[in-house]
C-alpha cells in the first residue's frame, strides 16, 4: 500500500503486493507453493500494465524466488512476453534476480497435502487441494490454497494486474495453468484490470480475464456485472474459482463461484480499517467478526503485505486502489454462502 500512498504506479503496486504473498508460506505462490506429482515445486506468474498494453509472464520455474518479479522483468525487456523453464531461470539469473535452492519452497503442510493426494489415487482438477480439505490438520484447515493476485488503479487512473501461483497439488509435471496466460488468468487495458484464481483449464478455455474486459468495454457492463456473468458461465461449464477486477475509476468487484474467497478492502468510507470477507459475495463484514483473519491482515499490513482484498486511499483527491486475492474451497459439509 505504501507504493500508492507515495503516488507510485499501479504496476509497481501489484508487483509489491504479489511479492509479499509469494514470500509468505501461507499462500500457494512462491514460498508456499504446492508440489507436483514428482514432489517438485513449479511456479508461474504474469503481470500486465493497462495503459501501455505491456505484459510479461513466466512458467515452469523451480529456483526463482519471486516469479512475479521475473514476469515484470520479461515485460520490461520489450522483446519477449512469455518465458519458460530453464530459459526463464537463466534470464532471471542474468537480470540479477534472487535465485534460491529448490529446498526453499519446501513447507511441511504442502508436503502433507502432496502425500495425501496419492491416497485418493487421482489428481486434483483445480488450483487447490479440495479433495483433502476435510482431512486438513486443525491448524491448517483454512489456509489459502489457490492462486494469489492483485489489481490496482493509481492516482493517474492507470490500472494493472498481477497473478502468481504454484498451481494445483500433484499436477502433472510440465502442466501450465491459466495464471501465466495473458487473457486467461491476467488482463489489463486502459479501462479495467482483472486477476483470476480457480480451475485453470476452464479459465484458459474461456479466456476469462479478457472476456470480462470485453463485456465491460464493448458490452458497456459494469465491472460487477461483467464479473458475475463470467462466474455464472464458469460454474455452468463445471469450473470453479473467482476473479478480482477494478476499473480506472476505482469501481471494483471480487466475485467467485467457489465456496469462498479470502479478500479484504479498506477505504475512506471504512476509516481505512480493513474489512474482510471469506464467504458470501459482498465481503463487507466488520473485520472484528472474523477475529483471526483480522489479526492476520493486521500483521501482514504491518509487514508491508496485502491479503486477498482491496485497499483504497485518497491521493491528492484521486482514489488509488489495490486488490489482492486467494481463494478457498471447503469440504461438502462446510459452510457455503
Amino acid at each position: 500500500m505504501q507504493v500508492l500512498y507515495k503516488g507510485g504506479s499501479a504496476l509497481d503496486a501489484v508487483e509489491a503486493a504479489v511479492r509479499a504473498l509469494e514470500d509468505n508460506p501461507l499462500f500457494n505462490a512462491g514460498k508456499g507453493a504446492v508440489f507436483n506429482i514428482k514432489g517438485e515445486n513449479q511456479l508461474e506468474a504474469s503481470i500486465m500494465e493497462g495503459h501501455t498494453g505491456r505484459a510479461g509472464a513466466a512458467t515452469q520455474l523451480t529456483v526463482v524466488k519471486n516469479p512475479i518479479t521475473l514476469a515484470k522483468h520479461v515485460m520490461d525487456s520489450d522483446f519477449h512476453v512469455f518465458l519458460a523453464s530453464k530459459g526463464a531461470e537463466d534470464y532471471a539469473s542474468h537480470q540479477g534476480l534472487d535465485i534460491v535452492d529448490r529446498s526453499y519452497f519446501w513447507t511441511k503442510h504442502r508436503w502433507e497435502q502432496h502425500e495425501r493426494g496419492f491416497l485418493t489415487d487421482e489428481l486434483d482438477s483445480t488450483e487447490w487441494d479440495a479433495s483433502t480439505m476435510a482431512d486438513e490438520p486443525a491448524d491448517h484447515s483454512y489456509l489459502p490454497l489457490g492462486t494469489v493476485g492483485a489489481v490496482a488503479v493509481d492516482c493517474l487512473g492507470h490500472v494493472a494486474a498481477a497473478t502468481s501461483t504454484g498451481g494445483m497439488t500433484n499436477k502433472w509435471d510440465g502442466r501450465i495453468g491459466d495464471t501465466p496466460i495473458i487473457g486467461a488468468g491476467t488482463w489489463a487495458d486502459t479501462e479495467i484490470a482483472v486477476s483470476s484464481t480457480g480451475s485453470g483449464e476452464y479459465f484458459i478455455r474461456q479466456g476469462t480475464a479478457r472476456y470480462i474486459s470485453l463485456r465491460h468495454k464493448l458490452g458497456r457492463e459494469a465491472v460487477a456485472e461483467a464479473c458475475a456473468t463470467a462466474m455464472r458461465e464458469m460454474k455452468r461449464s463445471g469450473g470453479d474459482g473467482g476473479v478480482i477486477a477494478i476499473d480506472r475509476h476505482g469501481r471494483f468487484s471480487m466475485t467467485f463461484c467457489s465456496d469462498g474467497m479470502y479478500r479484504a478492502y479498506c477505504s475512506g468510507a471504512t476509516s481505512h480499517e480493513p474489512v474482510v470477507g471469506i464467504f458470501g459475495q459482498r465481503g463487507d463484514w466488520p473485520a472484528r467478526t472474523i477475529t483471526w483473519m483480522y489479526e492476520m491482515l493486521r500483521y501482514l499490513l504491518v509487514c508491508g503485505g496485502y491479503v486477498h482484498g482491496l485497499w483504497a486511499l485518497a491521493i491528492d483527491g484521486v482514489v488509488g486502489v489495490l486488490t489482492v486475492q486467494d481463494h478457498l474451497v471447503l469440504p461438502a459439509a462446510g459452510i457455503v454462502a
